[in-house]
């Protein structure tokens, strides 16, 4: 993917309103890792896969700055929710105050804390999961939501191909390598999902749970 290209696909899609705009912009201006935010083009993605599936009920790991939480909003069935889950409590005022500021914020309800601590105690069944938090648990992540998805719901896991580092010196790997890889390798030849990797920034998997 070039600049010209992204460039291209940006001004040929539906254009990114002013509070997503504002929260990427105030995202890298004052916060740590800016990259983690989702942006524009997998935003609209993300909107795009809840107006096809019309779910009732998302859960999404990694909230981060909020922005991915309110673009799956945007595209819930009325009357549905965003169950959003974060770790860093310093951001969350920065989150809260985007959620209040929005049309669709309503929707979302924020979870701090771990992750897997917090999803066991969950008790909804969720249409569509969103997991983009600590790259070294993706796979714990995986088995815990997994039997909260309804059959023929859809899991979305993303950096997965983690700047290509899936695919250099296996001599070398962080520890956030090994667990993408760890997650890649077990999904693979899980058959309770079927699953595809979208080379979409860095890396979409999109899991299909078998009825």
């Amino acid at each position: 993917m070039t600049r010209e290209l992204e460039e291209y696909i940006l001004t040929h899609i539906d254009p990114e309103d002013e509070l997503l705009a504002a929260l990427d912009r105030n995202t890298h201006l004052y916060h740590l890792r800016p990259r983690m935010v989702s942006g524009h083009l997998q935003g609209r993605i993300l909107k795009m896969f809840c107006r096809m599936m019309r779910p009732h009920r998302i859960l999404e790991l990694g909230t981060f700055t909020g922005y991915s939480a309110l673009c799956l909003a945007e595209g819930l069935c009325e009357g549905g929710e965003v169950h959003t889950i974060e770790i860093d409590d310093e951001i969350e005022d920065f989150t809260r105050s985007y959620f209040d500021r929005s049309p669709v914020g309503d929707r979302i309800k924020l979870y701090i804390g771990d992750a897997c601590e917090i999803v066991p105690s969950l008790a909804d069944t969720y249409d569509l999961v969103f997991i983009d938090a600590n790259k070294r648990d993706y796979l714990k992540y995986y088995e815990l939501v997994l039997p909260k998805v309804r059959p023929g719901g859809i899991i979305l896991a993303d950096n997965t191909l983690w700047d290509g580092k899936v695919v250099t010196d296996p001599h070398s790997r962080d520890a956030q390598t090994v667990g993408i890889e760890r997650f890649n390798d077990f999904v693979a030849t899980d058959n309770r999902v079927e699953k595809v990797i979208l080379p979409l920034r860095d890396g979409l998997t999109i899991l299909w749970k078998k009825p």
